[in-house]
């Protein structure tokens, strides 16, 4: 599965977090992101954001606790009740079930990924702005969200820290562009 890059110009983190196994990316001065702003704070709630574009790739990728991280600050600014913040909260509680997968806690999955889903069956799609965004109708995310946990990941071993992904679908943009025409031009041109 071809895992396309929305933001190619920025660097993973040095590993993927799971709790426990690694230093905390902020907290710990060992963590990848100690002492380090990776990705500005979020002054508006945007689909066509480099943050929202940034949690995608870390998602898409397998670093899920880092694209909680990155989401958690757009649902910060997102509007009360309004349908951006629980389209963000539905993100934040899939990533939130991909650590627990990675981490082998199938019930603490199970409990995410259905939380997800149930932020993600509430959103009106009618007028087709997130299954743009995310390359889905919200809730054919939230099917494979609840697919995800009936059907475990067969995680294979690997090296502490290395990403994984665990979920059998990609987040974004599906005509290719970036979101809502944010597309950027080469040679610093707008």
């Amino acid at each position: 599965m071809v895992r396309r890059r929305w933001l190619p110009e920025k660097s993973f983190p040095s590993y993927a977090y799971l709790p426990g196994r690694q230093p905390h990316p902020v907290r710990d001065p060992a963590g990848h992101s100690y002492n380090s702003e990776a990705m500005p704070l979020a002054a508006k709630a945007s689909l066509d954001s480099d943050i929202f574009l940034w949690g995608l790739d870390l998602f898409n990728h397998g670093y899920y606790w880092e694209a909680h991280e990155a989401w958690e600050g757009l649902w910060q600014v997102a509007g009360r009740g309004a349908p951006l913040r629980t389209l963000f909260k539905g993100l934040i509680l899939l990533s939130a079930a991909g650590v627990k997968i990675r981490e082998g806690k199938h019930v603490a999955a199970i409990r995410h990924a259905g939380r997800a889903a149930a932020l993600l069956r509430r959103l009106n799609t009618a007028d087709h702005t997130f299954e743009r965004a995310l390359g889905m109708s919200p809730a054919g995310l939230a099917d494979h969200a609840e697919a995800a946990v009936r059907t475990p990941a067969g995680l294979q071993v690997t090296v502490l820290g290395q990403p994984q992904p665990v979920f059998d679908f990609i987040l974004g943009p599906s005509s290719g562009d970036r979101p809502n025409g944010s597309q950027k031009r080469r040679n610093g041109h707008p």
